[in-house]
């Protein structure tokens, strides 16, 4: 998938290099809005169990993670995930993301999360994308009013984050709400 100077692809083994030097130069910055990472997260065989567990998911149609790449370059910047999806009445799934703390408010997952949204909507048949954010991400916040995702909500306690059950907002965005 590509859109606006990014590609969105399937991670694979030959990208662990690159993704565990992004993931650990940024530790700092991603650890206050992720889950703990388990102490084993960035070696070669943490990758390996965490790309089966994604072609399992592919082929189960019940996730669909992608490392996002600048074009030109293809500099890895970071990762997003449309996962938890749902099928039948609900046609629906969970956006996730996260960014390196270098690539972070250049506009690359912006861009990211836009052609996401044009798979998950055209390519998947989705009608509606759902994300969660801490009140206090306002980055995330920015992000996800900026692609389209509007607040319906607040979830009291809803992800363990950072080691603590945490607030998060709410957001969804409906086919209908963009022009694809």
């Amino acid at each position: 998938m590509r859109g606006d100077g990014v590609y969105l692809r399937v991670p694979q083994m030959s990208d662990h290099a690159a993704w565990a030097a992004l993931r650990e130069e940024s530790r700092a910055f991603l650890e206050p809005w992720e889950p703990i990472w388990p102490p084993d997260d960035l070696t070669k065989a943490a990758f390996r169990r965490r790309v089966r567990r994604y072609q399992d998911d592919l082929r189960r149609d019940v996730a669909y993670p992608f490392l996002l790449f600048r074009e030109g370059d293809d500099a890895l910047l970071g990762g997003l995930t449309l996962g938890l999806v749902r099928r039948g009445v609900a046609q629906a799934c969970t956006l996730g993301y996260w960014v390196g703390m270098r690539h972070a408010r250049k506009g690359y997952m912006l861009r990211g999360v836009k052609a996401a949204l044009r798979f998950a909507f055209i390519d998947l048949g989705l009608q509606r994308v759902e994300a969660a954010c801490l009140p206090s991400n306002m980055a995330s916040i920015g992000l996800l009013e900026k692609a389209g995702f509007q607040r319906e909500g607040y979830a009291r306690r809803y992800l363990c984050i950072a080691g603590v059950w945490q607030d998060h907002l709410l957001f969804a965005c409906l086919k209908d709400d963009l022009v694809l």
